[in-house]
């Protein structure tokens, strides 16, 4: 009985270890990532809802992606990264020499299999609002 029971809280274990946590954020960093020059012009990515530690590196493979013309605008795009992939949406803005590329996160799939997916805050944090209206 008592291996019985050793079994039994193993398996129970294992099989709930194995399960996909999925969560939401509603915070990340905005900011320019990347100010590029071509012979075309300047090259502006930026990222929004981003986390901090994999922002850099998926910004340079939206450049690589823009360059190699394997991105179109308001379209959405996964970009596989070294630590996690990377759902999200490009918009991209032309005007004269300058293009501004701005790629906002939806969803991050970490490698080890945690997922995060960015929902917008419901309500304004109260110190924050308190602040703005004075």
């Amino acid at each position: 009985m008592k291996c019985l029971t050793i079994c039994f809280l193993l398996l129970c274990k294992v099989v709930f270890a194995q399960g996909h946590l999925v969560e939401t954020y509603n915070y990340g960093q905005n900011s320019i990532e990347i100010i590029s020059t071509t012979d075309e012009g300047t090259i502006i990515v930026s990222t929004f809802n981003a986390k901090m530690n994999i922002r850099k590196e998926i910004a340079e493979k939206i450049l690589s992606l823009f360059l190699e013309n394997r991105i179109k605008n308001n379209m959405k795009y996964t970009v596989e990264g070294d630590e996690a992939n990377i759902t999200g949406n490009c918009v991209i803005t032309l005007k004269g020499n300058l293009t501004s590329i701005d790629f906002y996160y939806e969803k991050v799939e970490w490698k080890n299999g945690y997922t995060e997916i960015y929902m917008e805050p419901k309500t304004k944090s109260p110190i924050s609002y308190a602040l703005a209206k004075n």
